[in-house]
């Protein structure tokens, strides 16, 4: 069970990363067009973080929380999880690589 735990830390940091350089860009991009829909992306991408930070601190960092996740979720919810998360890596990583083009 512990190679799925580690899959969704893992992909869960990758998230934190990547949801950061948008803001950036994002954010960079609002002051300088004022544009609604790239408020719309901000706004997306600083609830995904939020969301993403709270999934690694529940993972890893909460004392009862992160001791239940590694002790008492059975495999397949592990399994589950850790798709989710690496395919919302997959897709952070494209909506990237297509804002850095």
């Amino acid at each position: 069970m512990s190679i799925w735990i580690d899959m969704a830390r893992l992909a869960t940091g990758v998230n934190l990363l990547l949801l950061a350089v948008l803001i950036v860009i994002w954010g960079r991009n609002y002051r300088q067009l004022r544009s609604r829909q790239t408020l719309g992306m901000l706004v997306f991408a600083a609830l995904l973080l939020v969301e993403n930070a709270f999934a690694l601190y529940v993972f890893s960092l909460d004392p009862v929380l992160s001791l239940w996740f590694s002790n008492q979720v059975p495999d397949p919810a592990w399994r589950a999880m850790s798709v989710f998360h690496v395919l919302e890596t997959v897709a952070i990583a494209f909506l990237t690589w297509v804002t850095l083009d």
